[in-house]
């Protein structure tokens, strides 16, 4: 069996205990090497829908080091083979992987990073959604108000999965800075791994500018690695964070979407990036809205209004191939 092409099926729990996806990479390793070569470490951020895996394989080709999968609601996925299969798949080149939950329940987070521990790197606990129905739900944002619950989830974790298994915590951040500067001090008592952080609050857009001061002042008060999100969409971006900041890695999401190559040096989507990501697109499939969603945001500075009508009119793969063909002769394969 070609490996490279295998979707691993978690509906069959006798597979769980099988690390069969290649060398294990604990993301402190890869946050040891970028220091030694004076670099943050560059990261692919968790994006509902959109940080699947073949965009996953996309972004790996063009300079980020680890990559998160979308958040994935750790009650549904215990519970129903249907979430395991269709919102975890993943091969043995999606490494370093850290898989991102939903939670609000340690004994839910711990029994859902179970079932990914031998096919990821390590797992996120997502304390930054800001969207109401996940908050209504008593994830997201609004743990950011619960730090003795994500203290035992994250204790929970380490206690099921081995202190050595990553675990990571994703925030936003508050309006008195000391909440949240309580918040991270608690929170690395339980052995939480390294924090992303965020410098926004629940209620800002992302069209106010991210507080980098506030990310400044989570890792001046944390003894474990930070990683900054928010407005990084260009590698002139990510310095300009990481020196402000003081940081260990540096995050993208709206960034990547728009430029997968963004952490390669590309001010613009290169033409390959859009031809790899359809060999991707291929090979690893994901509903075609998704697809169309991943070129729209790549292709805005790459053609025309009228063309890119034309392409948003494809009806299926096969008439998106066609019409990519007719304007790029489109490679088939990248790597012959």
């Amino acid at each position: 069996m070609d490996k490279s092409n295998f979707y691993h099926d978690l509906s069959d729990e006798s597979a769980v205990g099988d690390p069969g996806l290649g060398p294990r990479m604990h993301p402190l390793k890869v946050f040891d090497l970028a220091k030694s070569e004076n670099r943050p470490v560059h990261i692919s951020a968790p994006m509902v829908r959109y940080s699947k895996l073949p965009f996953r394989a996309l972004v790996r080709d063009y300079g980020v080091d680890i990559c998160y999968t979308p958040m994935i609601l750790a009650k549904e996925f215990n519970r129903s083979i249907f979430a395991r299969d269709s919102d975890f798949t993943t091969n043995e080149g999606d490494r370093p992987l850290v898989v991102q939950f939903g939670a609000s329940s340690p004994l839910e987070l711990a029994r859902a990073a179970e079932f990914v521990k031998p096919y990821c790197d390590g797992i996120d606990l997502n304390c930054g959604c800001p969207q109401s129905w996940a908050c209504q739900e008593g994830i997201g944002s609004q743990l950011m108000h619960e730090k003795e619950n994500v203290y035992e989830m994250v204790k929970a974790v380490k206690e099921r999965c081995g202190r050595d298994f990553c675990v990571s915590v994703k925030i936003r951040v508050h309006a008195d800075l000391r909440e949240t500067v309580d918040f991270v001090k608690t929170v690395q008592e339980a052995g939480v791994d390294y924090f992303g952080c965020h410098g926004r609050r629940r209620s800002q857009k992302s069209s106010e500018p991210v507080n980098l001061d506030a990310i400044k002042l989570v890792k001046e008060n944390t003894r474990v690695p930070v990683v900054a999100n928010g407005d990084a969409f260009s590698m002139a971006d990510v310095s300009r964070i990481a020196e402000k900041t003081g940081v260990d890695g540096v995050m993208s999401a709206r960034g990547l979407l728009a430029n997968p190559a963004l952490f390669a040096g590309y001010d613009v989507t290169p033409w390959s990036a859009v031809e790899r990501f359809m060999n991707y697109a291929v090979r690893y499939p994901i509903p075609f809205k998704l697809v169309l969603h991943h070129l729209s945001e790549m292709t805005v500075k790459l053609i025309g209004k009228k063309e890119k009508q034309e392409m948003l009119a494809a009806e299926d793969m096969l008439s998106l191939i066609d019409w990519l063909d007719d304007r790029s002769e489109m490679k088939r394969d990248l790597s012959a």
